[in-house]
């Protein structure tokens, strides 16, 4: 971690910073949707880009879907290239490529904005415009500055470099579509070889130089005779063709090679001439770790009167949050970008200063009043879940080497089963890995990543409602008359989305508990779907689970006396050939985390069951003791209630889930299609042991065959034993 002064993403309708992955593509905040801003501050910033290729690397070795995978992949963004330098009045202009071996083709040169050798560059003639272009960039979000689809523009800043392999003078430009914040902030523009820099070279006039042939039925595909003389183009010839007009007096690239061939000829050359060298660079950020706020753990750094950060002691830890009435941040006019923030810390005085004796006696030192982020805890929560009480450490080493170990070697320990949102990908995924990395090269963990299978769990969706504004308002208080939604007496708009506080369109769990109990509410949560699936919320199916968790409950306990009326009577092979189906099914279902399956195999058990207790009048025990377990981690509360009316002496939690028996398994009786001419006729009921003369005979005397047949007798007769029957005619 360090304290720098860099780009931050200012937010002042929340009076806070944002790191990256807070701010959504529209460049505005993830909460309550404020515009956000660049803008230089002092900060803490931690140096995850020093875990970037490990963070790239480990994620083959994790149990995650592919996608996640890729979005973080694409987050770090690693790219292999190299570094060049190009000479300039200002000094040299460095820039980070992955393909040098198109230097040759590099015509002009793009800065950003914000590149602090623009003002150095900018020659008297040019000032004025390209301060006026600036001032019109800093309004834009990286996101608006990046589409694709919005028109480039620039401004000359009148000065030259000098592209190192040609040794021509080509002029630098500055364009808001080059981010100061991705590689150097400056970009080599080969317009024969890029979409961007083609319409940007066209729309200013600016040379192209082709450096690679197009095939033949490139120019084919366009129309146009085939020709290195760039104007007749079209668009930017992107893809493998021979290289042309790529040599010096030292050095030449021209020929049929593949892109990696010429790139592993030119860095040599670059390195060996001081012009640049190879290079990996990442997309990823280093992580802003400060926030304007009140809740957060707060840093344990103080400042001297030299206002240099100092570590506060050990023995002083932890640092706690004074208590306050007002901790709101000082929110701002959302579209105010100038007014630096006043964290809530900053208002406390009392606290703000402190004695401390820091081994040069005692002095008086400011507190920091910055705070960390929300994932300062949630980067490393499950890692406390193994040992809460423990007083001396985060974990004890054993119990998180026995719960979080690696199982194997090579595997990289770490939680068994993570559920959660793929909206977790580059921010609570990202960060915890990071974390939990810094701790495992610290020696205080075994396992190497955090979550070592993740699975991704659908939404829950249901409706939402938005004023004239565009603010959501609380779907729970919307009227709705005459197909007419209002909210205090204003239309509002209806929308559908995923069920959270966003959206104010949360049914909380406290009024299901109430209306059906917890057990219900957990019940259909679960049959709603696959659990990888999003699926609607409907307050009115919930009772479908009620009366199933009703009927069970009657099968096992009388309802008028209250009394248990299960037997030690055997039950019968059809309702024992139920249950053991039912283990199977829930068994393969619960280890495949398809819920909603297991819970309709435990309902057709349920209706086998009330068939036989409304005939016989009681459940048999070796049906009860089973059927009860499976409820147990779908409804704990019913299933811990039931198994002590059972008086099984071992705890349910701790009790072997069911075994299925491999030979209740086997139905006596199986169902076989009869077709004749490869159409289907019938189908027969027959002993799971039929022979294929026996299903032969039992087919021939089927009414509808005979009809078939209609005397005919078969040319040839097809047997698929104990699966299919054929009679070809």
């Amino acid at each position: 971690m360090y304290l720098a002064n860099a780009p931050v993403n200012w937010c002042p309708g929340l009076g806070t910073i944002l790191a990256n992955e807070e701010v959504t593509a529209e460049g505005r905040s993830d909460i309550g949707n404020y515009p956000v801003f660049k803008r230089n501050m002092r900060q803490w910033t931690m140096r995850i880009t020093a875990y970037a290729d490990r963070l790239l690397d480990d994620l083959d070795r994790l149990d995650w879907p592919e996608s996640i995978k890729l979005m973080q992949r694409n987050w770090i963004g690693r790219s292999t290239g190299a570094r060049v330098r190009f000479a300039s009045i200002a000094g040299e202009i460095e820039v980070f490529t992955t393909r040098p071996d198109t230097l040759f083709g590099a015509t002009f040169m793009v800065l950003s904005p914000e590149h602090p050798l623009v003002d150095a560059l900018t020659t008297k003639s040019q000032h004025s415009a390209v301060e006026k272009y600036r001032e019109s960039a800093r309004k834009l979000n990286d996101n608006e500055r990046q589409n694709d689809d919005r028109k480039k523009t620039g401004v000359d800043t009148g000065a030259t470099a000098t592209n190192p392999v040609t040794g021509e003078k080509i002029p630098v430009w500055i364009a808001d579509y080059v981010l100061m914040g991705y590689g150097t902030g400056a970009i080599m523009a080969v317009p024969s070889g890029d979409q961007r820099d083609f319409d940007f070279a066209r729309a200013y006039n600016l040379p192209i130089v082709a450096i690679q042939m197009p095939p033949d039925a490139w120019f084919a595909a366009h129309q146009i005779a085939p020709t290195i003389d760039c104007t007749s183009w079209p668009e930017a010839f992107v893809g493998e063709g021979t290289y042309i007009n790529s040599e010096n007096r030292n050095i030449s690239l021209d020929g049929n090679r593949t892109t990696s061939e010429t790139i592993a000829i030119i860095n040599p050359w670059l390195e060996k001439n001081s012009f640049g060298e190879s290079a990996i660079t990442y997309k990823l950020r280093n992580w802003l770790f400060s926030r304007q706020r009140y809740w957060g753990e707060p840093f344990p750094i103080v400042y001297d009167e030299h206002d240099m950060p100092c570590s506060v002691p050990d023995n002083l830890l932890p640092v706690k949050l004074p208590e306050l009435m007002d901790f709101k941040p000082q929110t701002l006019d959302p579209n105010d970008e100038l007014t630096d923030p006043l964290p809530p810390l900053a208002r406390v005085t009392d606290w703000l200063s402190v004695q401390l004796d820091l081994g040069d006696g005692p002095k008086t030192y400011r507190r920091e009043v910055n705070v960390m982020p929300q994932w300062a805890g949630s980067c490393w929560y499950e890692l406390r879940y193994l040992d809460p009480t423990n007083t001396e450490r985060f974990v004890d080493a054993e119990v998180e080497r026995y719960w979080m170990g690696p199982k194997s070697a090579g595997h990289t320990g770490g939680v068994d089963l993570y559920v959660g949102g793929v909206e977790h990908a580059v921010l609570h995924l990202l960060y915890s890995r990071f974390w939990h990395k810094v701790l495992y090269d610290l020696g205080h963990v075994s396992s190497e990543e955090p979550f070592h299978k993740l699975f991704n769990q659908g939404y829950i969706q249901a409706y939402a409602y938005r004023d004239s504004r565009g603010q959501t308002v609380p779907a729970g208080e919307v009227v709705e008359t005459n197909g007419v939604f209002s909210y205090e007496g204003e239309t509002v708009a209806r929308e559908y989305g995923k069920m959270g506080k966003s959206l104010k369109n949360i049914v909380t769990p406290d009024e299901m508990y109430d209306e059906f109990g917890a057990d219900t509410f957990r019940l259909y949560e679960m049959s709603t779907g696959p659990l990888d699936a999003s699926r609607p919320w409907n307050t009115r199916d919930v009772v479908g689970m009620q009366r199933f968790l009703q009927r069970t409950w009657r099968n096992l306990v009388d309802e008028e006396t209250n009394q248990l009326h299960v037997s030690d009577d055997p039950a019968p092979l059809e309702l024992r050939r139920a249950l053991h189906r039912c283990i199977q099914g829930v068994h393969q279902d619960m280890e495949n985390l398809r819920f909603n399956t297991a819970i309709s195999k435990l309902i057709e058990l349920n209706n086998a069951l009330t068939v036989h207790v409304n005939a016989n009048g009681s459940t048999p025990l070796e049906i009860a003791v089973p059927l009860t377990q499976m409820l147990s981690p779908l409804c704990p509360h019913i299933a811990e209630e039931l198994w002590q009316r059972l008086n099984v002496s071992t705890a349910i939690t701790y009790t072997p889930f069911p075994v299925a028996d491999p030979a209740l398994l086997i139905s006596e009786m199986i169902e076989i299609p009869v077709q004749v001419n490869g159409k289907l006729r019938t189908r027969l009921s027959a002993s799971a042991n039929i022979s294929d003369n026996d299903l032969r005979e039992l087919a021939l005397a089927d009414p509808k065959i005979v009809q078939a047949l209609d005397g005919a007798v078969p040319a040839k007769i097809i047997i698929v034993p104990k699966r299919l029957i054929n009679f070809v005619l």
